[in-house]
């Protein structure tokens, strides 16, 4: 009969000094213990079992932990494990001091996170369970740096169906998330000799980093009430939109722009990257259309599972150009990033419908909490006006000029964690300054949802 996982250890990395064996042994573990190396509270090995690791007697075990529980180091209970005792760590000599950690907002209004409470946990384990039961023992190997086929179909098909994308599976390439997918690209363009990329006015500047990070310059194009205007596009050599809905500040792109924008890079040659962070989330009109259905040999359509499922799935994806895709391959390094059993599940997932009824669910829900934030800003703050509110997980609350930054000192007062639109805009951008606060309302579980509302009330002008 097996032993019980209880009578096996766990690993201590211990190296003895001189002195004798016991003493050695006896100061390594309570240098372990001071340093904080062994946190309060850890469980040691019997000491048969770490005799049996250091190749000593057992008897020098059971000695050097008497030492140490007399000295207060350890604590030990008839029948029970000798653990840790819970004391201040002092840290080594010359060792920087730890930063305080400041305490943790009781409300997350930051905007880019759904609800993570909401994560249909259930019905991922059972097409995690289909996935790996159906699963070919190939897909525990090396993968395809394209991302499982299983996965890449279900993609094409899904996207073709809801977002209006023209894409096959050879030309899809799953990634880890969309800042993976624009640190490849932007390699890409800077192998081909590229200086400039054009972007929005108001966005993320971890996406402007990461394409300064690959030796591109960003240009920030004119914004106005028809989104981003491609008029100044010029001799930039690609050009980086979130066109169904812009973040963060959650208008769509003109009709007339998103044809402007496909006809500069049909007539230069440049690349569009289309981010469509939350394409699945429409309240009051139907749903834009991807803009890489307009050209698909010219505009990258990226996406991941981030807002609609869990940023920690890591799991995105870019429908390349045809003639992109060994370049995009050689910036990867030839390798899949990405789980292949995650891959499987995710491809189950959209092929059984299990996607669609919880993007269904969740847009429902999201909307539920919008009107909810509308309402009650009308009653307790008609100065603020909510901007963006079509779509997507946050809005925009427009202030009274100069009452930003109070706003947000208050915010911090209420134990609310929210943004101010300032941090979103360009540094080069020479658009007009508007005080807001843009207000994620997707992160919030259900139920903190009215609590996380009356916060937020509480710190806006009346």
């Amino acid at each position: 009969m097996a032993k019980p996982w209880a009578t096996f250890g766990v690993d201590l990395h211990l190296e003895p000094t001189g002195g004798g064996v016991r003493r050695g042994l006896t100061d390594a573990l309570r240098e372990a213990v001071r340093t904080g190396r062994l946190a309060p509270g850890t469980r040691l090995p019997s000491s048969r079992v770490l005799a049996a690791d250091l190749g000593v007697a057992r008897n020098t075990v059971a000695d050097a932990y008497a030492d140490l529980v007399a000295e207060g180091w350890l604590t030990a209970r008839q029948g029970s494990a000798t653990r840790v005792s819970d004391r201040t760590v002092v840290p080594p000599t010359g060792a920087p001091p730890r930063p305080r950690v400041p305490g943790r907002p009781t409300h997350n209004l930051v905007p880019g996170t759904p609800d993570l409470a909401s994560f249909p946990r259930a019905q991922w384990l059972k097409a995690a369970r289909r996935a790996l039961a159906t699963a070919p023992y190939q897909a525990l190997d090396y993968g395809d740096p394209r991302g499982r086929i299983e996965l890449r179909t279900a993609l094409a098909g899904y996207l073709s169906r809801a977002r209006g994308v023209r894409a096959d599976p050879e030309h899809i390439l799953v990634c880890a998330g969309f800042s993976h997918g624009l640190r490849l690209l932007g390699a890409v363009l800077r192998a081909r000799g590229a200086r400039t990329v054009a972007v929005e006015s108001y966005g993320l500047d971890v996406h402007w980093n990461l394409l300064a990070a690959a030796g591109l310059r960003t240009v920030p194009l004119p914004f106005d009430e028809r989104g981003t205007d491609p008029g100044e596009l010029t001799d930039q050599d690609a050009v980086l939109l979130t066109p169904a809905h812009q973040f963060p500040m959650g208008g769509t792109l003109h009709r007339d722009r998103r044809a402007a924008v496909v006809e500069w890079a049909r007539r230069t040659g440049g690349l569009v990257v289309e981010d469509d962070y939350d394409g699945e989330f429409r309240y009051d009109r139907q749903p834009v259309g991807a803009l890489q259905g307009l050209d698909p040999d010219h505009v990258v359509h990226a996406g991941t599972a981030s807002k609609s499922l869990a940023p920690g799935l890591r799991l995105g994806w870019l429908v390349l150009p045809p003639g992109l895709m060994e370049e995009v391959l050689t910036a990867k390094g030839g390798i899949d990033s990405c789980g292949s059993l995650d891959q499987l599940t995710l491809a189950e997932f959209l092929v059984s419908g299990a996607y669609d009824r919880h993007v269904r669910a969740a847009r429902l829900r999201y909307r539920r909490r919008r009107d909810a934030l509308v309402a009650e800003l009308a009653r307790r703050a008609p100065n603020v006006h909510a901007t963006g509110i079509a779509a997507g997980l946050h809005v925009v609350l427009r202030l009274p000029p100069g009452t930003e930054q109070s706003a947000l000192r208050a915010a911090a007062w209420q134990g609310l964690a929210v943004h101010g639109l300032h941090r979103y805009q360009h540094p080069e951008a020479t658009v007009e300054r508007h005080d807001a606060l843009v207000v994620g309302y997707g992160t919030p579980p259900d139920h903190a949802w009215s609590t996380a509302l009356e916060a937020l009330c509480a710190v806006l002008p009346e």
